[in-house]
């Protein structure tokens, strides 16, 4: 869940922490503070008093400063951060009751140490089954752990690790390759390691501004915000969902050769190794870099089997840049990276509910598979808006499906079976109409390149029209009546109305749509003459145009000024964000056809006061 919707769904108090923290940040003038004072400045200064969407992207520009304040918080590895941290950075874990959060804290103290029991034995083994090489440098981080932690005893000091150790300690790890699973173990065999009470971990977590809470529904809350920058302070390159993508094109030779570096038993079926792999916390780029090949295995080799993996496999497009291999392993992080952040889902809303309506009819067991996957609370889970808050897209919830579960379903649905199972699927379920209108202001800023990532192929010269059509749909949509009748016997060879509404009688709106690729349409001389043209027109015909319209990507502050000197066209100025905006809030809204004498009161129309009035 986006941190803007985490903060919309809590009080004052409950966000408290959190802004002190920002405001700390703030106040020590991080390196953006010129684009902070831009944002603050047009607000508040204090941000108890900023909105939520302002909120959000102060954070955005303080992420670093951020990341470096909770990485002091976790100087202490006594401090268990690692453990907490790794439950709420998993794919589902976004958010959580507090029983919930309780169980699976309790989960991990005592899968940690049942481990612990298993792991000592090895190491103190005569013949351990472990590679000796292995237990070498297992050993050698175990003594550097202990020096760490009990050379503050001969200075009659507390036992503790600082910062400096800590960021050898971790140096050291990345040296050896041990997974993060590995380090937890080597660690609590020398710390102490108890469990803890959820109160207590949830306010300290608050009171780093980790965690948000909300004391009426006992919720948790970690926006995705927040969890990328966790991640990278655990040294977690991606997210569990793109590992998974990753692994699952890797043959089982190269499976089994992680799981023989990091201890992980070869006898578990394939779908097993690829979750503990996951759950140990290998280095994504490790496992690409060295742990999938043999011992003397030539570069030009590995790097023959990366660029398949990456351009062949996962079907990138275009293909992912990178003469060496740590080029191209950099790129496809940056990609996934990429991916996540980006709120667009790959196919429609719509589609995704139907997606998953006829995998659950299909496929009994997916709603389970799903609760264990991504640690699920809510007994049903098959609905993209629920599965949208814990950013679980199609694509993800598909690849947690075996192939013989995707053929199966292929089959039943018709579905081609030759090729990429997992794409021929979501091509399937790709709604154009709902598709297009999500990508609707990607069409007014003419942006190829996001509609192609999007699934969208337009030649740039159809893009002007296509957002008319758009345009007529969202109108239509509202309950308007987009009379295209009226419109043809309207235009004449010089002056073509876009869209004509036909409000009954002998009145009726104009719409003029515009698409600009630069930010801020500006050429209000050039369009006011072509709306006086139509108004003429209209007017010759014995109709009474009541309003015209101007809808755009956005438009310039001298465009707005100039619209509201100009009286005599009473002309409104919507947003392609707005009208989209507006859409949606008629859909939740008691009315039928939407009011369009709304549309008669500002020059540019402000959605939010739109939404405040149709909901009532």
């Amino acid at each position: 869940m986006k941190l803007e919707k985490v903060l919309d769904g809590l009080n004052s108090f409950e966000k408290n922490s959190f802004l002190k923290i920002i405001d700390n940040i703030v106040a020590d003038e991080p390196r953006n503070m010129k684009q902070i004072d831009k944002i603050l400045s047009d607000t508040s200064k204090d941000l108890k008093n900023v909105d939520n969407i302002n909120i959000a992207r102060v954070f955005a520009l303080i992420e670093e400063e951020y990341k470096d304040y909770v990485s002091k918080e976790f100087e202490q590895t006594d401090s268990q951060l690692d453990v907490l941290i790794d439950i709420i950075i998993r794919d589902g874990n976004c958010i959580m009751s507090r029983e919930w959060f309780a169980r699976l804290y309790e989960a991990e103290i005592k899968h940690i140490k049942k481990k612990l029991k298993g792991f000592k034995v090895e190491l103190e083994s005569e013949k351990p089954t472990i590679e000796a090489s292995r237990i070498r440098d297992y050993k050698v981080y175990k003594a550097c752990v202990d020096t760490a932690y009990y050379n503050d005893v001969l200075n009659n000091q507390e036992s503790k690790i600082t910062n400096d150790e800590h960021s050898v300690l971790r140096t050291l790890a990345n040296s050896l390759e041990l997974s993060q699973e590995e380090v937890k173990l080597i660690n609590y065999s020398i710390l102490p390691i108890h469990k803890l009470d959820i109160d207590t971990i949830i306010n300290d977590l608050k009171n780093i501004g980790v965690l948000f809470y909300s004391k009426k529904g006992h919720m948790t809350y970690i926006p995705d915000e927040v969890v990328r920058v966790l991640r990278i302070i655990r040294n977690k390159e991606v997210a569990d969902k793109f590992s998974r993508r990753v692994l699952k094109l890797l043959k089982d030779p190269q499976i089994n050769l992680v799981c023989k570096k990091h201890n992980i038993d070869r006898k578990l079926d394939r779908e097993s190794k690829l979750r503990e792999i996951i759950n140990e916390g290998i280095s994504f780029s490790g496992i690409l870099k060295n742990d999938i090949f043999k011992e003397g295995t030539k570069v030009t080799e590995k790097k023959s089997v990366i660029n398949a993996l990456v351009d062949k496999g996962l079907n990138i497009s275009p293909a992912l840049r990178g003469a060496r291999i740590e080029e191209k392993i950099e790129n496809l992080i940056a990609y996934f990276e990429e991916i996540e952040k980006d709120e667009k889902v790959g196919i429609s809303i719509d589609g995704y509910e139907k997606m998953l309506h006829e995998l659950g009819e299909k496929l009994p067991k997916l709603n389970k598979q799903l609760k264990a996957e991504f640690e699920l609370q809510d007994e049903n889970t098959l609905h993209s808006d629920y599965l949208l808050d814990y950013n679980i897209k199609p694509r993800d919830v598909l690849e947690v499906l075996t192939n013989k579960e995707l053929e199966h379903f292929c089959k039943s649905q018709d579905i081609k079976t030759r090729g990429n199972l997992v794409l021929n699927i979501l091509d399937n379920y790709k709604d154009s109409e709902n598709l297009y209108l999500e990508n609707y202001e990607h069409f007014g800023t003419r942006n190829l390149n996001e509609l192609k990532e999007n699934g969208i192929k337009i030649k740039e010269s159809e893009l002007g029209l296509k957002f008319e059509d758009l345009t007529r749909t969202i109108l239509s949509r509202l309950g308007f009546n987009v009379d295209e009748g009226l419109r043809k016997q309207l235009n004449t060879k010089k002056d073509k109305i876009d869209i004509v509404i036909n409000l009954g009688g002998d009145e009726v709106i104009l719409v003029e749509c515009k698409t600009v690729k630069e930010s801020g349409y500006n050429r209000f001389s050039s369009v006011s003459r072509q709306i006086k043209s139509y108004i003429n027109l209209a007017k010759l015909n014995d109709y009474k145009v009541i309003k015209s319209l101007l809808i755009a990507p956005d438009f310039s502050d001298v465009f707005i000024n100039d619209c509201e000197l100009e009286y005599e066209l009473n002309l409104s100025l919507i947003s392609a964000s707005s009208l989209l905006k507006i859409l949606e809030g008629f859909k939740n809204s008691k009315h039928k056809e939407f009011p369009y004498k709304l549309l008669m009161r500002d020059v540019l129309i402000q959605e939010d006061r739109v939404i405040k009035a149709i909901s009532r």
